[in-house]
């Protein structure tokens, strides 16, 4: 099986007329983050990441929160004190702390967290509109990302891999609100010619899979699967050694499956295949049962 889980690392593009994007650098201190009451708010890291609450906003009639693609969505239903949440990168174990309050009439603009640590001067000067020359459009490694001008879709597809662009458009074309999603030149949804569901994709777990949908670009295909868990005692955690097929990269929307019955006990992965689409990339039930019968 050929699986590796990719980290959405997409760029954040400032152009002039997008919306507006409030920058917060992290400076290993905790970020203060105030939400509105019933509006949605999007916090970008650029990291795939799983979120850790308080019990106070373990509820999700108090607060509910959705991270894709490096990408958190926030929405508070009623007004509470500042409350500490841990966000920690799944790849590398790095934590930001965020202080999240909410209250009625608090902003609704985006958020960029950058690191401060990392950013360059050509970064910083760009990121006040002076950047010169080519120089402010290479990318460097960060702990977390580092804020960074761009001219529109041509640039920040040289400096991010296609499977990232094509996982982060998949996970805001369906979870996302539609004025917010970032257009992406030369991506097309496409038929998934896969059956209602997917039974050889996770057949060590008691999940069905049922296909969502598949987006194209550049010879890459992105394909969105549910994942249920039918178990209603046990909760798994998630991990893309499990999944049995030819993938180039796996990112799950939630670290785990909570037990049936629960609000946890649904997510989605993206699964990112080349040169054809997911039904090329599972193994056929056929040949998965020979593997079972030549071992027992």
């Amino acid at each position: 099986m050929k699986c590796v889980i990719l980290a959405c690392l997409a760029s954040a593009a400032l152009a002039g007329d997008a919306l507006a994007v409030e920058v917060m650098p992290w400076e290993r201190r905790p970020l203060e983050i105030p939400l509105p009451v019933d509006e949605e708010r999007i916090v970008t890291l650029d990291r795939n990441v799983r979120v850790g609450l308080p019990p106070a906003l373990a509820n999700p009639e108090v607060l509910r929160v959705q991270s894709a693609g490096g990408v958190l969505y926030l929405k508070a239903f009623e007004a509470f004190e500042t409350q500490r949440v841990r966000v920690q990168d799944v790849e590398s174990g790095d934590v930001l702390l965020l202080d999240l309050s909410a209250r009625e009439g608090a902003s609704s603009e985006e958020i960029l967290v950058v690191d401060s640590r990392e950013a360059s001067p050509a970064r910083a000067s760009a990121s006040t509109g002076s950047s010169s020359g080519s120089s402010g459009a290479q990318a460097s490694e960060a702990s977390w990302p580092s804020a960074q001008a761009s001219d529109g879709e041509a640039q920040r597809a040289t400096a991010t891999p296609v499977p990232v662009l094509l996982t982060r458009h998949a996970a805001q074309s369906l979870y996302a609100p539609q004025r917010t999603i970032e257009p992406l030149r030369g991506v097309s949804r496409v038929p998934m010619r896969l059956p209602e569901s997917l039974g050889t994709l996770l057949p060590s777990l008691p999940v069905t899979a049922t296909p969502l949908g598949a987006w194209r670009l550049d010879g890459w295909t992105v394909t969105a699967v549910k994942l249920e868990n039918n178990d209603r005692r046990r909760a798994f955690e998630l991990d893309p050694r499990w999944l049995q097929g030819e993938f180039y990269s796996a990112t799950f929307m939630h670290p785990y499956l909570a037990p049936r019955g629960s609000v946890e006990d649904t997510t989605t992965v993206f699964l990112v295949t080349r040169r054809g689409g997911l039904d090329r990339a599972l193994i056929p039930l056929e040949e998965m049962n020979q593997a079972e019968e030549g071992t027992s």
